[in-house]
């Protein structure tokens, strides 16, 4: 019986650490971005495969056509500056976004996002970060609709109104993202506002989704006070991981998937 007491007690401890009470979900920032190139089906793949959520960033085509990509530019992926509201998927398609990662990923096309959607697992979650504006949502949710994927699906984006907006029109778990700044004479992170959570919840939104450096204790606990979920970006840092875990969030976004839970596994309680 003492056992099972000292048991129970340690996972209370440790709490997401170790997923005794809780699992902290761990998402693929952009798929498995660490190891292979950035928003590609290979990346997808592997963060699949690592056991994580995943992450990717969409952007609409001059053709309508919903693609994974974080710039509005291919420059820094393909080398070459086409911007892609202004080009058509075909087009897109043709360009290389492999070969800046490695010769491994050379030919690695521009994913298409239905494609992304027809490979989700049974058990895991696919998060959406709209890069573009309100003009996506129609085709989004088409898309989604179509897919039998939506409840697998969950929005984010730093555009308050377009995401509210999407909220509205996909039935769907949104968060609103939020970076944060430095101070710029003593180079400190500028904690989060706790206020924050009064626009997303005036906004029918579920969350939060923030920049990791300004989560604080004062607006953790005011995010959970109000019921709504909280999740940060982009960690691949154990020690800060495991401060985030502690102070209660739900999810972390990193760009190691597979390493970082092996270390907030590995990690001691109390460290």
């Amino acid at each position: 019986m003492k056992r099972v007491v000292l048991c129970v007690l340690f996972c209370l401890f440790v709490g997401g650490v170790s997923g005794c009470t809780r699992s902290v979900e761990i998402i693929a920032h952009r798929g498995a971005s660490y190891l292979a190139p950035e928003n590609t089906m290979a990346s997808v793949m592997l963060g699949w495969e690592k056991g994580a959520d995943v992450e990717v960033d969409v952007y609409l085509t001059k053709d309508n056509r919903i693609v994974a990509i974080h710039d509005n530019s291919t420059k820094r992926t393909a080398g070459t500056d086409v911007k892609v509201a202004e080009t058509t998927s075909d087009g897109l398609r043709k360009l290389d976004v492999g070969s800046f990662k490695s010769k491994e990923y050379a030919g690695e096309p521009i994913p298409f996002l239905a494609d992304i959607v027809r490979t989700i697992p049974p058990g895991r979650k696919l998060y959406i970060e709209i890069k573009c504006g309100k003009e996506i949502l129609p085709y989004l949710r088409a898309l989604l609709a179509e897919s039998g994927k939506m409840p697998q699906v969950v929005i984010i984006g730093f555009d308050l109104e377009t995401v509210a907006m999407s909220k509205e029109l996909i039935d769907v778990p949104t968060f609103w993202l939020k970076g944060t700044e430095k101070v710029k004479e003593t180079e400190q992170w500028i904690p989060h506002d706790p206020r924050l959570v009064r626009t997303t919840g005036d906004r029918g939104l579920d969350g939060l989704d923030v920049h990791y450096a300004g989560v604080t204790k004062e607006f953790a606990r005011a995010v959970k006070a109000s019921g709504q979920r909280l999740y940060v970006w982009t960690v691949d840092d154990p020690e800060e991981a495991v401060r985030l875990v502690k102070l209660g969030v739900d999810g972390i976004t990193t760009n190691r998937p597979g390493w970082l839970r092996e270390q907030l596994n590995n990690d001691v309680p109390g460290r």
